[in-house]
């Protein structure tokens, strides 16, 4: 898969993907790397920041609010800002021994060796959640480790989706708005699409988001392998889609690549999503449409209740059922990408 782009030049799209058209990116530098030094005292909510001072005899513990552009994760119960607890910066490799603590419900959530666990039963011994099979599936290790080794790529075969790669391509045009803001890959899976994005250098911060624990390992072992990778700025953070971990309107840019019909619930689902990305911010989705030859399957429009029922798993069957969900939980602008069943959408929070 592609590395680094950091040399951009102008990328030519097909014409099976509608209008043929030419962008042309300007190269970008990597923007400026956040100040860990803030971390070394305690911030409060104004612009001073106070030392408060420890007997020598007691330990310390290292207490941060979370930095302003870094400031985006909330308590997921409460939807407060959290306090970090541990190391001063939050990024792939500081997530162990790290506990993000919430103030007002006095919720914590802890760091492992790959992730953030932000799930509302995050710490819980015993109580887990049931979801639906085509989020479970995601959950075993087998299926987390076949995902980037074949069965991602066989979606170009049977659903006209032109790859990683060139989705980035597709979507970075919409993406403009949100270019050297905060960037969250919702059920990232593997991290395919969140490591082009941290390797771009287009966003201050990357947070890979997906509920399979094993999914996210899998990306951080991803990451692992190459030694250059630019660890700083993306962090790993289990979560819930239909309850983001993300203060309200804090988010540049959502991208959700195949996932949208994994959901169990599409529209709680981007009315989430509508609520954390800020006015003007960006919602970048790939999924598949079901229309042309199957529009004549007899009682498909029926049947796929019932499918949905059972499995959690949804069949779009237009372009207009995507752009009506967009609508109804507040995104405007709506387009579209086609090739085939493939169809990539975008849309933005009304400002």
């Amino acid at each position: 898969m592609a590395a680094v782009f950091s040399n951009l030049s102008s990328v030519w799209i097909p014409s099976q993907f509608g209008n043929s058209r030419r962008f042309f990116f300007k190269s970008c530098a990597r923007p400026r790397l956040f100040d860990k030094r803030i971390f070394a005292v305690k911030v409060r909510a104004s612009s001073t920041a106070v030392v408060e001072a420890k007997p020598p005899t007691e330990p310390i513990v290292v207490e941060n609010e979370v930095s302003s552009s870094k400031s985006i994760l909330a308590c997921p119960i409460c939807y407060e800002s959290l306090t970090l607890i541990g190391n001063r910066v939050l990024s792939v490799e500081s997530a162990a021994g790290s506990t993000l603590q919430c103030n007002t419900c006095k919720k914590s959530f802890y760091g492992n060796q790959t992730h953030y666990d932000m799930t509302v039963s995050s710490g819980a011994k015993d109580y887990g959640a049931p979801m639906p099979p085509s989020t479970e599936i995601f959950r075993f290790p087998l299926i987390s480790f076949l995902y980037e080794r074949g069965w991602r790529q066989s979606f170009s075969i049977w659903g006209g989706f032109p790859g990683p790669e060139k989705e980035f391509e597709l979507m970075r045009d919409f993406l403009k708005p949100a270019l050297d803001g905060n960037i969250v890959d919702a059920s990232c899976g593997s991290g395919l699409i969140s490591r082009l994005f941290a390797q771009s250098g287009l966003f201050s911060l990357v947070i890979a988001l997906d509920y399979s624990e094993n999914m996210l390992r899998q990306c951080y072992e991803f990451i692992k392998q190459e030694e250059t990778f630019p660890k700083e700025n993306l962090t790993l953070v289990r979560a819930d889609i239909s309850r983001l971990p993300f203060v309200s309107s804090s988010v540049d840019a959502v991208h959700a690549g195949a996932a949208l019909h994994c959901w169990p619930s599409p529209s709680t689902a981007v009315a989430e999503i509508s609520r954390v990305l800020r006015p003007g911010g960006v919602f970048v989705a790939t999924t598949y449409i079901l229309d042309g030859p199957f529009a004549f399957v007899p009682f498909l429009r029926r049947q796929r209740q019932n499918i949905a029922a059972i499995s959690g798993s949804h069949i779009f069957l237009s372009e207009r059922e995507l752009q009506d969900l967009c609508t109804a939980c507040g995104l405007v602008g709506f387009t579209s990408i086609r090739n085939g069943p493939f169809v990539m959408i975008s849309a933005s929070k009304s400002i």
